[in-house]
């Protein structure tokens, strides 16, 4: 059986910190006019006069001389935004903090506007790569809005790049069970960043997050990396991995060379010979000029496919629940899918595993048109396949 290690192409060409913090304002104070009280006036004039020619002991002396006549919410707001402005300019994220807090002190700014200064000057401070001051700020900037969930989101980020990742992860599986709840549609970027993070700790979550992910952004891409990384997490048998590649055919989300061996390799671990030549011939339809297709299909050209008649006949002589499930799975390969689902349906009495037998009941009806009754079979997997069991219930739900 070939594995399949194509994982995470995906997610990972276009998931990283960066589109998170992207999306986050440039750190600029407010630029309102504010009238500073008549004995601040000329003080708060010489300090800005210093603060712009970027004189640092002149800043210090005039810091001291205005703070000392400050006496209103103005004079205090005016003096920390060009606190701000002084430390920004050096990338002291330290003092920068702090002036934001002397801001809020003031009391001359909402604290939504607080909330957003705080999360800006995270950001600058996450990308000169201090990232203990953005995380410092960004929680700030969450404790203050803690509706604002891009807060939450970029201090994930600042968490991961701390080394804190379990922590980051909790982080957005939080924001997006907010926004969910919120009746709101969490970005894409955010479900792939989790899914990512969970994914490199191998963590169970990963693929509970996949389909989360694959549920608000179906999609060829999705379809296929969220089940590569359940089968990569999981390891399914022969049993599982066809389930799965089934219903990436069904998706339209095979890749045509890659997946489709897998696909043939789990059908040819069964001799079902018949399923694999379909599945190539319409393969090779949409990719004529794919030469491992071709090989693939040249491959099979010596191996048995028998015919509608000749099933009939093996399902009056099945010696075992095996046999006759086997047998299902030729006449599902026909297209011959309320047949098989007959079938099916005889197996669990003839010792099939209840779970084995729903899943390809499941797979039957699902093909067959009969959602409702699919529905019910998948329901009924548990165990080992209960996982493609849910993959395949994600599937009916999109369908109409």
């Amino acid at each position: 059986m070939r594995s399949f290690n194509a994982a995470l192409a995906l997610l990972l060409s276009s998931t990283v910190a960066s589109p998170l913090f992207a999306q986050a304002p440039a750190a600029q104070p407010a630029q309102a006019t504010v009238k500073p009280s008549k004995n601040a006036h000329k003080p708060i004039l010489d300090l800005q006069t210093a603060v712009t020619a970027g004189d640092q002991a002149a800043i210090a002396e005039k810091l001291s001389a205005a703070k000392a006549v400050a006496s209103t919410k103005e004079d205090r707001y005016l003096i920390a935004q060009l606190q701000l402005k002084s430390a920004l300019a050096r990338k002291d994220y330290g003092n920068a903090s702090s002036a934001i807090g002397d801001m809020r002190s003031s009391g001359y700014l909402p604290d939504a506007r607080i909330g957003e200064l705080y999360r800006a000057v995270g950001v600058e401070a996450y990308n000169a790569k201090q990232f203990d001051q953005a995380s410092t700020m960004l929680e700030t900037a969450s404790s203050i809005d803690p509706q604002n969930l891009e807060s939450t989101t970029l201090l994930a980020e600042a968490r991961v790049a701390q080394g804190r990742k379990q922590e980051g992860l909790a982080l957005l599986q939080n924001a997006i069970k907010a926004r969910v709840a919120a009746g709101q549609k969490p970005q894409e970027v955010v479900y792939k960043r989790a899914v990512q993070l969970a994914y490199d700790a191998r963590l169970p979550a990963a693929a509970d997050l996949s389909r989360d992910w694959l549920a608000a952004y179906p999609s060829k891409d999705s379809w296929r990396n969220s089940v590569a990384i359940y089968r990569n997490l999981h390891k399914p048998d022969t049993e599982g991995t066809l389930a799965l590649m089934r219903l990436l055919r069904a998706a339209g989300a095979l890749n045509a060379a890659s997946d489709m061996a897998i696909y043939v390799s789990a059908l040819s671990d069964q001799y079902n010979y018949i399923e694999a030549q379909t599945a190539l011939d319409q393969a090779i339809a949409a990719n004529a000029g794919d030469a491992q297709l071709k090989n693939l299909a040249a491959s099979l050209q010596s191996k048995d496919r028998p015919t509608a008649a000749d099933l009939a006949q093996a399902a009056k002589s099945a010696s075992s629940g095996n046999a006759l499930l086997r047998v299902g799975d030729r006449y599902y390969g026909l297209g011959e899918y309320a047949k098989a689902a007959e079938i099916y349906r005889q197996v669990a009495a003839k010792g099939v595993d209840g779970n084995v037998a729903n899943l390809h009941l499941g797979m039957a009806l699902a093909a067959a048109g009969d959602k409702a009754g699919a529905t019910t079979a998948f329901n009924a997997v548990t165990g080992a396949h209960a996982g493609a069991a849910k993959y395949w219930l994600l599937y009916l739900q999109g369908r109409s």
